[in-house]
């Protein structure tokens, strides 16, 4: 079963960023490297941890891996102010790690999971130089009506009035009824206890609110890829319940991009479905590197 706890060869490193150090996984090319790095960002409470699947196929097909906690998110330092972490002001942020990537010679592959979808779609229209974006899970706007953006609004009041502890148990309590919550081993749910009370607290209402405001800005990022011939992937599973597949499809049409779903996945095919997820990542990427 792949886990955040699916074995790798990357260090954890501490990379510079604008708003102090960023936590990252960062493991070389192995055998002949193409001259590119995978840039992988998670979502809303998430980490780094969230790609550990992918880290040794990755990097055994020639590209450097760097997978990041975003800032605020569990080790890596961020913001005070909650309006710091909306997409577009975190994407900024961001831009500043892909040039110094590229600085060092390497082209960059922005890839952003859900929340970090958002993320990497801020840092391309901050002017990011990268060679080539894949948004995973993640939709053109706002969280639609639903079960996730309910908990979204009702987290939002605990967090501000009891703080980060009484948060997590109602995140627990939440998940109490659901099989694969139960099923899941106490070293996996400690886990996403500690990233979770780690995390900043501005950093998740900042986050929480975009979720709910973040306009639709896919005309936007079309024009900017386009000017840029910046190739672009859009992935997800076909059972996604955060943003829809067809919705998500829709925004690859918009986006001129390719699209891909998985069948039988989820929200996080990263750890859901990590090989099928390969299967279409690691082609479409040499495909942009050739």
């Amino acid at each position: 079963m792949h886990s955040q706890f699916s074995p790798h060869r990357a260090d954890r490193v501490d990379l510079p960023g604008r708003h102090g150090p960023v936590a990252a996984l960062r493991a070389p090319a192995a055998g002949r490297d193409l001259g590119a790095t995978a840039l992988l960002l998670p979502g809303y409470t998430g980490s780094k941890e969230d790609f550990a699947p992918l880290v040794d196929p990755i990097s055994d097909a020639g590209i450097e891996v760097v997978a990041i906690d975003l800032p605020g998110q569990y080790e890596s330092v961020g913001p005070v102010a909650e309006a710091e972490y909306r997409p577009a002001a975190l994407g900024a942020a961001l831009a500043d790690l892909v040039a110094k990537l590229a600085a060092e010679g390497r082209r960059v592959l922005l890839l952003g999971h859900s929340y970090g979808g958002l993320v990497a779609r801020g840092a391309v229209l901050a002017g990011a130089p990268v060679s080539g974006l894949t948004l995973l899970a993640s939709g053109p706007s706002e969280l639609p009506p639903g079960a996730r953006r309910t908990a979204l609004d009702y987290g939002e009041v605990v967090l501000r009035e009891q703080g980060l502890e009484a948060s997590q148990q109602v995140n627990e309590a939440r998940q109490a009824m659901n099989p694969r919550w139960r099923s899941m081993s106490r070293e996996l749910k400690d886990f996403y206890r500690e990233r979770f009370v780690r995390s900043s607290p501005a950093a998740l209402l900042g986050m929480g609110e975009a979720l709910r405001s973040e306009p639709d800005l896919v005309a936007k990022l079309a024009r900017a890829l386009r000017s840029s011939g910046v190739p672009c992937l859009v992935v997800c599973g076909d059972q996604d319940d955060a943003w829809s597949a067809a919705s998500q499809r829709d925004m690859a049409e918009r986006l001129d991009a390719d699209f891909a779903v998985l069948s039988g996945v989820m929200h996080s095919p990263n750890t859901e479905a990590p090989d099928a997820l390969l299967a279409t990542l690691l082609p479409t990427w040499r495909s942009w590197l050739s």
